[in-house]
C-alpha cells in the first residue's frame, strides 16, 4: 500500500512533481510534523551565478521554507576543489580561493531572491563546507571515517560505473568526493541539527552515503529524497540553449533573454513547469496547461512572467513582455532588448554583417552566422540580409541597429 503523506512539505512536494524518490516516506513524514526540520541541498562553486537546471532544487528549498522548516544552503568551497563527478567524462577545472569565494558571492545573489535568511528557526543559511573540509587531518580523516566506506560499494555507484564503462579516466582525487560528501551530511547534522538532505537523482548514491554514514558515527535519524533530472519533451537538457547556458544572474542573461526562454516552453512542457516554478495553485497550473492552440500562448506569457518575477522582479517581468509585444507584434525595436555597444576600433570605417552577428552573441562563429544568412534568418533592423559579404557603414550606428536571428532571438547594437 502506498504511503500518503500528512506533511505540507512532501504533499507539496508530490502534488508538484519534485519528488523522484525518498528513503523513509513515512519516517520523514512524521519528523517534519513533530517540528522544524532543517533540510539542505549542496551547491558547488564553479561559476559565478547558477542556471536553470538548478532552478527545480531552488524550488525545493522555498518551499521548504514556505512550508516551515529551515533550508540550508550549503556552499561547497571546499568540495568545488575536488570535483563531483556525477555525470562528468573528465575531470573539472580546478578553481583557486578567489574564483571560489567570487563564485559564492554571485550564488548568494541567486538565493536572496529565493530564500529569506532572516533569524529565526525556519531562517536559511549558507554555510560553506571548506570551514570544516579545510580543517581535516588526512589520516585521521581516513582513520575514522574511510573504514565506513567499502570500494567494492563505491564502484556500483553511477558516478564512477559510468565513468569506468566510458573508459574515461577517474582520478583518486574525484573518487574522494562521495566521502567529503557524506561528511559534509555529517558535519551538518552535528552543527544545525541536519536532518535532510536533497539532490537531484544522480546524488541517491551520495545522499544515501551520508545517512549511512550519520546513522553510524552520530546515531542520527536522518533523511534524503530526490527531485527527477529534467528534460524538456522533446528530449532537451534543461537550461540549455543553442546560444548557452540560460543563467540565473543577470549580468549573465539578462531579463528579457530569460523571460523569452520561458515564453519559448514547447505547448508540452508549460502545465508540468508551471507546477514547478511557480507558486500558482496546482488547478490553475492544469488549467493552463490543458490549453490548446492559440490559447496556450497566453499560459505560456503567465509562465514566463511568473518565473522571471521570482527571479528579476516584477517590474523586470512586466519590461520583457513589453518588450517582446513591441519586437513581435508591433515591428519595433524594443528598449529591453540585449544591447550590444561597439568601440570604435572595432567598427572602423566599415563592419562585416557576418562579424556584426558574431559580436552580438546571436551567431557563434563566422561560419555559424554564414549559415544562417544563407537560411534567411538573419535580418537587420527587420530586413532580411541575403550577402554574407555585406559591410555595414560605422555611420549606420547613429541609431542602435535591431539584429534578428530568426523569430525569437534579437539583440541592438550601437556604437560607443
Amino acid at each position: 500500500m502506498t504511503y500518503t503523506p500528512k506533511s505540507d512539505f512532501l504533499r507539496t512536494m508530490i502534488a508538484r512533481g519534485f519528488l523522484q524518490d525518498c528513503t523513509d516516506m513515512e519516517g520523514l513524514d512524521q519528523r517534519l510534523l513533530n517540528g522544524v526540520v532543517p533540510g539542505y541541498i549542496g551547491f558547488d562553486a564553479t561559476a559565478d551565478s547558477l542556471h536553470v537546471g538548478s532552478l527545480i532544487q531552488i524550488m525545493t528549498l522555498r518551499w521548504l521554507q514556505k512550508c516551515g522548516h529551515k533550508p540550508i544552503v550549503l556552499m561547497g568551497g571546499g568540495t568545488t576543489k575536488v570535483g563531483d563527478p556525477s555525470g562528468k567524462d573528465e575531470s573539472r577545472k580546478l578553481l583557486d580561493e578567489a574564483g571560489i569565494e567570487a563564485n559564492i558571492a554571485g550564488i548568494r545573489s541567486v538565493f536572496d531572491k529565493y530564500v529569506s535568511f532572516e533569524d529565526g528557526p525556519t531562517g536559511a543559511i549558507m554555510p560553506n563546507n571548506a570551514e570544516w573540509l579545510d580543517e581535516l587531518h588526512y589520516i585521521s580523516f581516513l582513520r575514522d571515517y574511510g573504514r565506513h566506506f567499502t570500494i567494492n560499494r563505491m564502484l556500483t555507484f553511477d558516478s564512477v560505473k559510468l565513468r569506468l564503462d566510458r573508459e574515461q579516466p577517474l582520478t583518486f582525487l574525484e573518487f574522494n568526493y562521495m566521502l567529503l560528501q557524506a561528511y559534509d551530511f555529517l558535519e551538518l547534522h552535528r552543527r544545525y541539527g541536519c536532518g535532510l538532505q536533497m539532490g537531484g537523482s544522480d546524488q541517491w548514491g551520495n545522499i544515501v552515503n551520508g545517512i549511512d554514514l550519520t546513522r553510524r558515527v552520530a546515531q542520527g535519524e536522518v533523511f534524503g529524497i530526490t527531485t527527477p533530472l529534467l528534460t524538456t519533451s522533446d528530449g532537451k537538457k534543461m537550461g540549455k540553449t543553442a546560444d548557452g547556458a540560460i543563467w540565473l544572474n543577470a549580468e549573465k542573461r539578462s531579463p528579457y533573454e530569460f523571460w523569452q526562454f520561458w515564453r519559448n516552453t514547447t505547448d508540452a512542457d508549460v502545465g508540468r513547469f508551471l507546477k514547478l516554478y511557480t507558486e500558482l495553485p496546482i488547478d490553475e497550473c492544469e488549467r493552463l496547461g490543458a490549453l490548446e492552440g492559440a490559447e496556450i500562448n497566453a499560459a505560456k506569457i503567465r509562465l514566463a512572467n511568473e518565473v522571471t518575477t521570482l527571479c528579476h522582479g516584477a517590474d523586470a517581468a512586466a519590461a520583457a513582455e513589453a518588450t517582446a509585444r513591441e519586437v513581435f507584434e508591433q515591428g519595433g525595436i524594443g528598449d529591453d532588448l540585449p544591447t550590444i555597444t561597439l568601440q570604435s576600433d572595432e567598427l572602423g570605417d566599415a563592419i562585416s554583417v557576418v562579424q556584426l552577428f558574431v559580436k552580438s552573441g546571436l551567431a557563434k562563429s563566422g561560419k555559424d552566422a554564414k549559415r544562417l544568412i544563407a537560411e534567411g534568418g538573419a535580418k537587420l533592423d527587420d530586413q532580411p540580409v541575403t550577402d554574407a559579404g555585406a559591410m555595414i557603414p560605422a555611420d549606420h550606428f547613429a541609431n542602435p541597429m535591431k539584429l534578428s536571428a530568426g523569430k525569437k532571438r534579437h539583440a541592438l547594437v550601437t556604437r560607443a
